[in-house]
């Protein structure tokens, strides 16, 4: 006998456990010699992270917001066997937006072989997120735009294109002769958590009114606690990296109008980073941060710069062009907002009408008394005599008495006789 479409086992997703880690390791480097992943970190330097700080992740989970682990990884699993998973965090501070860091599927696996069935388990990992993490009311992620499958994906699951982004290589040469200029910044500051309201509105003014609306940022999001800065040390110290910022300020207008944040490695696999925001009043500032950047890492071994532009920064990407930067990938900025209905604690269908009048019982035993029909009667007949009794002293009041008519009529009898 066939078993029906419900008696079929369907793979179940759920959180990453410590048994899980040497699969996905395995997955997770398998998908990263696949694609050159420029955009986020390389997913196998994720997962080998992870297995040492598993139980302190989980450790972490248990306190209050400030000292939580960001990442949260999903599987989904079918028969003792891990078909793929999904890698999210918090995006602002508020954890009102949350992004889909990467989904990667296990395709050497039979249940996955056909384009539908990956679909099936990627929107199957996506749903489960949408559905469980309920403090997030808005998803981003970023997708190259090569990939055709994950963007069907993306779209079949409500995300829709936000920005194109475009990311840049400048070369060593370049970097070496920009920093031969001298750069005319005299209001080059350090940041520190004094300044965040003034970052803060240069993130607002920078972008278009919906990414503002959807990063959904806050001044506290633009704040380093102690906490965050130990553990940021620790990260640097383990990746051999350095973090230099700053940021320009207007005095005339006690404003922030440009800033810049640079990530120096050492080792040389990895790429250095930078991270520009400049007022769109003061394009100028590009070439002048540049310049400032360029002088900070000859102080380390000069390697390649990547940097990001958006399709809405026009002037970055004109300058970028002009200087010779090199384009080395271009992503799609997506998004999708999520509105979570309250589940009933009870379906309305399988309710009892006893159930439904138990509401309605009186708080207390009601105690019995004899209900007599004749005092409502009596009530009304005395109510009636009273106001016949008011209108019989009403109306004898204006008729006037024997003795009132006799003295009356003994005035009246000798004036006749006067006349006669």
């Amino acid at each position: 006998m066939t078993s029906s479409v419900s008696d079929t086992p369907k793979p179940i997703v759920r959180p990453l456990q410590y048994r899980d880690l040497e699969a996905i390791k395995a997955l997770a480097a398998e998908r990263c010699e696949a694609e050159n992943v420029k955009y986020s970190v390389a997913p196998s330097r994720d997962i080998q992270r992870a297995r040492p700080w598993h139980g302190l992740g989980k450790l972490l989970n248990f306190l209050p917001f400030p000292y939580r682990a960001g990442w949260r990884i999903y599987v989904a699993e079918y028969q003792r066997q891990i078909l793929g998973l999904i890698q999210v965090s918090p995006f602002n501070s508020s954890r009102s937006t949350w992004r889909v860091e990467r989904i990667l599927l296990n395709t050497n696996v039979s249940q996955l072989e056909s384009l539908k069935s990956r679909k099936e388990i990627g929107s199957q990992l996506l749903r489960y997120c949408l559905e469980n993490i309920w403090e997030a009311r808005t998803w981003v992620l970023e997708v190259n735009i090569n990939e055709k499958d994950n963007l069907a994906l993306y779209r079949e699951n409500g995300f829709q294109p936000l920005a194109q982004m475009t990311y840049w290589a400048i070369a060593p040469e370049l970097l070496t002769q920009l920093a031969e200029q001298q750069p005319d910044l005299p209001n080059l500051l350090p940041v520190s958590n004094a300044d965040a309201q003034l970052l803060y509105q240069l993130d607002c003014v920078s972008m278009p009114p919906l990414l503002r609306q959807v990063f959904d940022r806050h001044i506290k999001d633009f704040k380093t606690s102690l906490w965050q800065t130990v553990l940021a040390k620790c990260q640097q110290w383990l990746k051999r990296a350095e973090t230099v910022e700053g940021y320009v300020f207007e005095p005339q207008r006690k404003a922030a109008i440009g800033y810049f944040q640079l990530e120096l490695h050492q080792n040389r696999s990895r790429l250095d980073r930078a991270k520009l925001t400049v007022h769109p009043a003061y394009t100028w500032l590009y070439h002048q941060l540049m310049v400032q950047m360029a002088h900070i890492m000859q102080e380390y071994q000069p390697q390649a710069l990547e940097l990001a532009s958006a399709d809405y920064q026009s002037e970055r990407e004109e300058y970028l062009e002009k200087l010779g930067a090199e384009r080395i990938e271009q992503t799609l900025l997506m998004s999708r907002s999520v509105w979570h209905k309250l589940k009933e604690t009870k379906p309305l269908e399988g309710l009892q009408l006893s159930e439904v009048f138990q509401g309605l019982k009186p708080v207390r035993t009601p105690i019995p008394s004899r209900i007599s029909w004749l005092k409502p009667i009596s009530r009304s007949y005395q109510t009636k005599l009273k106001q016949q009794e008011l209108f019989n002293s009403q109306a004898n009041k204006h008729q006037p008495t024997a003795e009132e008519k006799n003295s009356t009529e003994s005035s009246e009898t000798p004036s006749n006789g006067h006349h006669a």
